[in-house]
């Protein structure tokens, strides 16, 4: 099992991730570009959405504003785009993301990522990615977490040109506290953080002095 304080300070833009585990789920987003990094987790009825921190200076919002985190009955979704929207509509995590793909993002075709918490402690990542130009949806089922581990996937490796897409399984990983994993987060590209701790829900926004 991987020490998820040590993976986040050595790692400087996994970009986007969704760590889950027994009564908790957290979700980051982080940003190169000045559009990415103009964003602030805000709440909403039935979840959060991204909103830009200054109107003035938001251009494409496209892939950048929507619905990380609302329920679906009795379940949390939680995803790094607007599929989140999809899943809630269908009504159904798989039925929803297989009308989806990797986001149209060249050179780096973004992976969607996305995770279903269900009230029974059982869950769902997803990671829908290219694959010689076309998309790969990978689903992992989960009956629950042991107590201190946790599963987490993201929709990168790591920094380059282009971004190195996220492979292989969920990693297992342990479970810091949610002022631990924002601060280890790394200080130029973390943009926001959502934490979900038995119901209990902080949001951490670094345009906003957190």
């Amino acid at each position: 099992m991987l020490d998820f304080i040590t993976f986040l300070r050595e790692n400087p833009y996994p970009g986007r991730g969704i760590l889950v585990s027994k009564n908790l789920v957290y979700y980051f987003i982080m940003g190169r570009s000045a559009n990415s990094r103009n964003r602030i987790f805000a709440p909403n009825d039935d979840g959060i959405r991204t909103e830009a921190h200054d109107a003035a200076k938001l251009e494409d919002p496209s892939l950048i504003i929507y619905h990380p985190v609302r329920k679906l009955g009795d379940a949390l979704v939680v995803t790094n785009g607007d599929q989140t929207d999809t899943i809630c509509a269908c009504g159904d995590f798989r039925r929803g993301l297989m009308k989806r793909e990797y986001e149209p993002d060249s050179p780096n075709f973004t992976p969607r990522i996305s995770a279903v918490l269900n009230a029974d402690g059982s869950f769902e990542l997803s990671i829908l990615k290219r694959n010689n130009g076309r998309c790969l949806r990978e689903f992992f089922c989960y009956e629950g977490a042991d107590e201190g581990k946790g599963y987490f996937i993201s929709t990168y490796q790591g920094d380059g040109s282009p971004l190195p897409t996220f492979t292989g399984e969920p990693m297992e990983v342990t479970v810091p506290k949610p002022d631990e994993v924002w601060a280890a987060l790394n200080a130029d590209n973390k943009v926001s953080l959502y934490t979900n701790v038995n119901g209990e829900v902080r949001l951490f926004n670094k345009n906003l002095g957190d």
